[in-house]
Parts: C-alpha cells; structure tokens; sequence
C-alpha cells in the first residue's frame, strides 16, 4: 500500500483533514449523514466550506445531526434530504428534490449502509442489504449522474469494506432474495459495491467524461452499524455484542472517515481507485491505496452486474458500456 500525503502517495507520510483544502462553493451530498461515518464525513466537508446535503432516512435523527453539527462547526452550510435507500421510490424522489434545488454536484459520497440485518425484503423484492448498500446506491447515482458529470472536478465516492472479500455474488440471483446468510449478504454487498465503482470508472473513461468514481473503506472503526443491524431483528444481545466489539477494537469514526474524504478530495486520487487505512491489513491508521480481491477485479462480474442493476432498478445510465 502506498499512504496519501497532501496531494501525493508516498510510502511514509499521511493524509489528514488539513489536506482537504477549501471547499468553499462545492455542493456535496452524504448518504447516512446522520451518524457514524457519515455524520463526520459531513461535518469535515462542511468545515471546509462545503454545501452539505445530509440525506437521511430518519429524519428527526437528521434534524439533530444537523443541529449538532451547527453548534460544532464555526461555519456550516447544511442541508437535509429525505431518502430511503431501501425504497426505490424514496430515491426517485430524493433525487428529484436534488436536481430541481442545485445546479451543481461537487461530491456524492454514497455511505449509508446496514450491516448484520435479518433476512428482510425490500419494497422493490431485493435482500435488504443488497437494496440498501448496492441498489439503491447504483439508482440514486444514476439519477444524478448527468449533474454531477456536468460539475468541473466531481466525484463519486462509495463506501465499500475489508469484508467483501467474503463476498459471493450469485449471477443467477443478483438481488441476493434467495440467500439467508446475514453475513454473507453484507459482504456481497460491499463486494458489489466495488464491482459498481470499477465499472462506473470505466463508463466514464470510456465517455471521456474526467469525473472520478472511487470507492474507500473505513477498516475497523467505531461505528453503530453492526448493533444498528442487529437491532433490526430486535436481537439486544447481538446489538450488544457488535457495539461492545467496536467499541474496544475499533478506531474513532472521525479516524474512520478519513479514507472517504481523502478519496473524496484528495488531489492524488486515480479514477477507479479504493481508499483505506494503511496499517494492520487495512483495519486501521491513515489513507492509503489499497487493492480489492480477485472478485472485486472481475471486469465480467462488473458488466453482469451492472446489466442486472439497470433492468432491476429502471435506472438506465447516460454512459454506455466501455467498447
């Protein structure tokens, strides 16, 4: 792995919010800006001077975020955004809202998530973790990417984890209904996420369009993702057991962040690439360049997926497959 240095992959320095530079003008939006990660990727973008859209599906947990961040920040310009990822409709909706108030898209991070979720379907016939984490990611991206494409500099930022590498995607059931694995159903996810970024990286290379799609992980961070999932299930031991995990083993969110703002902002990055922490096989310290799976690098898997994701969503993309 090669770390991120203010600008430059070095193999000896590191990356840090002062890096971000001033985002004064820059209208970003963060997917489950309301806590954990997101809520920090949020408040660090917009103490830079970004315009941040918290999109949110909660939104009284978002009226407070927000309010939190305003008391926090010496300067914030906020936003809030209803959208439920697992609801096709709500991101229809959701983007709508986007492209009608700004004329510009800086920045989509694509960042909420559910982790360790009982086996639940969508509205839409999706597991609940593939429609959440990857479906309606790939649909809400879709939706906005003909603003975010016409924005000098944009990026496209999702949050994948060290854990697809237990991914397994199943051609013949893309939307993961016929799998019980909890844990397996979270790690294709994040295994599709990656197969999303790189195709979408080179969708755009192809088009000759300069905005970058890059994914990051976190590595292991202090987050209410596992017990906000075990919760789902009504399960308090497992919704104990996951915080309690993170909360002796994992890094402080604002340190798991970093690999998301560095690979929104940094001036270094590389279409295509993935962001995640440098030290101990990537569970913790300052952004670097890490390298997906074997899976993850699957240019077949890639098309396939993004094929199934167009026809299953109703979301076409305005760039074509790379020739």
């Amino acid at each position: 792995m090669s770390r991120i240095a203010g600008g430059e992959a070095t193999g000896s320095a590191t990356w840090g919010t002062d890096d971000m530079g001033d985002l004064t003008g820059r209208v970003t939006l963060v997917t489950g800006a309301n806590s954990g990660i997101g809520y920090e990727t949020a408040k660090a973008l917009a103490d830079h001077g970004a315009h941040v859209i918290l999109a949110c599906r909660d939104q009284e947990k978002a009226r407070r975020a927000r309010d939190k961040l305003e008391s926090e920040l010496d300067r914030s310009s906020l936003e809030l955004l209803e959208l439920d990822l697992a609801d096709l409709v709500s991101v229809r909706r959701a983007a709508a809202t986007v492209l009608s108030a700004h004329a510009r898209l800086d920045v989509l991070v694509n960042n909420a998530g559910v982790m360790g979720t009982p086996y639940r379907l969508t509205p839409d016939g999706f597991e609940l973790q593939m429609g959440t984490n990857h479906f309606g990611h790939f649909a809400l991206t879709g939706l906005l990417l003909d603003r975010i494409v016409t924005t000098e500099r944009s990026r496209i930022v999702t949050v994948s984890s060290h854990l697809h590498r237990m991914g397994r995607l199943d051609r013949s059931d893309p939307t993961g209904a016929s799998s019980r694995s909890t844990w397996l159903s979270y790690s294709t996810s994040k295994l599709a996420n990656l197969l999303f970024t790189a195709e979408l990286s080179r969708r755009l290379g192809a088009a000759g369009l300069p905005t970058l799609a890059v994914a990051a992980h976190p590595g292991w961070t202090r987050s209410n993702l596992a017990g906000g999932g075990a919760a789902l299930g009504n399960s308090r031991l497992r919704r104990k057991l996951g915080r309690a995990a993170g909360t002796v083993l994992g890094q402080s969110t604002a340190t798991g962040a970093l690999p998301i703002l560095c690979a929104a902002t940094a001036a270094a990055i590389r279409p295509g690439q993935y962001i995640g922490p440098a030290r101990l096989f990537g569970l913790y310290g300052p952004p670097s360049v890490a390298r997906p799976s074997r899976r993850a690098r699957d240019e077949v898997a890639a098309a396939a997926l993004w094929r199934a994701s167009e026809e299953l969503t109703g979301v076409r993309y305005s760039v074509g497959a790379p020739v």
